[in-house]
């Protein structure tokens, strides 16, 4: 390898070829693109372990249940407001991997592989559209392949939902703006145009793709010291305006199902966020840290790198900007995108996320910021294709073991996470509890949250077991009442329960009926103090003179119908409400039922 491969000797202008000319036999693949293949197959084996060591994860339960609830074409499922997200596509995926295989984790694996494996050939594309088949491509695309900072984005698999199609979007479209300047060819808008469309349904970020796409062509330009933003506005006219039309039709139909996303003014917390989130996170993760991960069940790993660590960080980043400047023509402005789109991809997080009741760990996560890896990795090509100052040349005796050190840090960061990612209570939950519904005897569960370790209570409903479980119930799994009591414990168990005696239904006025229930009138049923709005469960022991029904309410709560049996039983009934009574009535001609004593509270189990 000579140090031409480093260095190109002259600069040549966009709009002409970029791909110096290779002289090679019809049919061989040249030797860098084998060893980019080689690269990639590499990633995927890598990425394929961390995604094979992890499972459903939380919004991931979100999915797989209203794909288990509401079928493909339905607008419940499609235009869903996902915590300010509207992403129908990605829904539509997690749909379809649902009713492949519910709950089988290998299912979401493949997805991920496949939109990995696609991400990674359009960032080839745009490094060999931008740097030609020289060996010097392989830099930035190891940056991309193996850099940690896509990391946690595409462990989660909702998070990749969002994150992967943004990335291919990002890289697809920046080639296509690239190819545009150069041959004037129309089928590389319309190309961009689409990919855009199809990004925006799986993740609102997508809005900086086209922003992102002018700023690098004009960049390109300046490096090869070429005119450059009045020649991109108009060559690119035509994937400029229709990517503008793009984004006009999916910003009104995300006003109309997600609307105006709160904002928390928290100027301490935006002091605080953004300094930690750069240090903290970032940095590192562009020279292959954080290599150290930390995490508290059942939040996600944070980059938690050791302060000397940091500051290494901060030293070799510095000087690789130095350097670069010093032996690189006109790549002063490349560096001052890359670190205006650090901060202003940090700014929206912040502003959204942010809040009082935020742990600023959120944003260490680095979850929010994947598209980074395309980015930076494409700023680094055309940091590289900026001619050389003089003769000054770094040839692959400074490259190489740069890279190489990035690749070790990078899979220590990595397998360091793998560690911190791989235990999940939400694995043993599922696994019991599918085991325990294969064998259901028919008696229907009532309704209950799953644990909170496992879907937080701020998802309420849809922590709600028959929407996390839905694609393995069968109908009437769950219900408002049943005559046997049963819970599912938090480790995912079917085991008996009981009412824990929070208040009591007092004694009826008649000795030998108790509260006598006939017609449609409702008959208080007084308990012995009164209960706050929340769910409780209410044990109903009753006399029944023929089967029917009954409708159960608090005095400030929702009516529910409850299925009674003749003679002398017991019902359980789940009911939502407040107040210091019951009411309760008959919903069958000729029902006549006798109502005892019974306790009204949590439903509960042995530890």
């Amino acid at each position: 390898m000579d140090t031409a491969a480093i260095a190109p000797t002259r600069v040549v202008p966009i709009e002409r070829s970029t791909v110096p000319p290779v002289r090679r036999r019809p049919g061989r693949v040249p030797p860098v693109v084998a060893a980019a293949g080689c690269l990639i197959l590499l990633q995927l084996a890598l990425r394929g372990w961390v995604a094979g060591s992890g499972y459903f994860y939380w919004d991931d339960l979100i999915l797989v249940g209203r794909a288990g609830r509401y079928p493909l074409l339905s607008a419940d499922l499609l235009l869903h407001d996902h915590d300010g997200h509207f992403m129908p596509l990605a829904f539509a995926t997690a749909w379809v991997v649902t009713k492949v295989a519910p709950f089988v984790w290998a299912v979401p694996v493949i997805s991920l592989l496949v939109w990995q494996l696609a991400v990674s050939l359009a960032m080839l594309r745009v490094l060999w559209i931008l740097l030609g088949a020289r060996w010097v491509l392989l830099v930035p695309l190891t940056f991309y392949l193996f850099s940690p900072v896509t990391l946690p984005a595409f462990a989660w698999w909702a998070a990749a939902l969002n994150a992967l199609p943004l990335q291919f979007a990002l890289a697809w479209v920046i080639g296509d703006a690239l190819l545009l300047m150069r041959t004037g060819r129309h089928r590389y808008a319309w190309s961009g145009i689409v990919v855009l469309a199809v990004a925006l349904l799986f993740f609102e970020k997508s809005v900086i793709v086209p922003f992102v796409a002018f700023a690098v062509a004009v960049l390109a330009h300046y490096v090869d010291g070429r005119e450059s933003v009045r020649v991109v506005l108009r060559r690119g006219l035509r994937l400029w305006v229709g990517s503008g039309l793009v984004l006009l039709c999916w910003l009104a139909g995300y006003l109309a199902v997600v609307g105006v996303s709160g904002v928390h003014n928290n100027p301490q917390g935006m002091r605080d966020w953004l300094p930690n989130t750069t240090s903290l996170g970032v940095v590192p993760a562009l020279i292959g840290g954080p290599w150290r991960w930390e995490r508290w069940l059942p939040a996600a790993p944070w980059a938690d790198p050791p302060s000397g660590a940091v500051i290494a960080a901060w030293v070799v980043l510095i000087s690789l900007v130095a350097l670069s400047i010093r032996v690189r023509r006109r790549v002063w402005p490349v560096w001052l995108l890359a670190a205006g789109y650090v901060l202003l991809m940090q700014l929206p997080v912040a502003l959204v996320r942010g809040g009082p009741n935020t742990a600023a760990e959120l944003m260490q996560s680095l979850r929010y910021f994947a598209d980074l890896g395309v980015t930076l990795a494409v700023l680094g090509a055309l940091i590289l294709r900026a001619s050389p100052r003089g003769s000054t040349r770094l040839g692959p005796r400074f490259a190489i073991p740069l890279v190489v050190l990035f690749v070790v840090s990078s899979l220590c960061s990595t397998y360091t996470f793998v560690r911190s990612w791989r235990p999940s209570p939400a694995k043993t939950y599922v696994t019991n509890v599918k085991s325990a519904l294969e064998h259901w005897d028919g008696v229907p569960l009532l309704e209950q949250e799953v644990p909170w370790d496992v879907l937080n209570p701020l998802a309420y409903p849809q922590n709600l077991t028959s929407q996390v479980l839905a694609p393995l119930t069968a109908p009437g799994t769950f219900a408002d009442s049943t005559p046997y009591l049963r819970m599912i414990t938090d480790s995912g168990t079917l085991v008996e329960a009981q009412v824990w005696w929070n208040r009591h239904i007092i004694p009826g006025p008649d000795p030998h009926c108790g509260y006598r229930i006939e017609g449609g009138a409702k008959v208080p049923i007084p308990l012995d103090g009164p209960m706050l709005e929340h769910e409780w469960t209410a044990q109903l022991n009753y006399l029944a003179s023929r089967d029917g029904q009954l409708a159960v309410a608090f005095e400030h709560g929702k009516t529910v119908a409850v299925p009674v049996r003749q003679g002398l039983n017991t019902v359980f009934v789940r009911l939502v409400g407040s107040g210091s009574a019951l009411q309760i009535s008959s919903r069958t001609e000729h029902l006549v039922a006798c109502l005892g004593s019974g306790p009204v509270g949590v439903a509960s189990y042995d530890n």
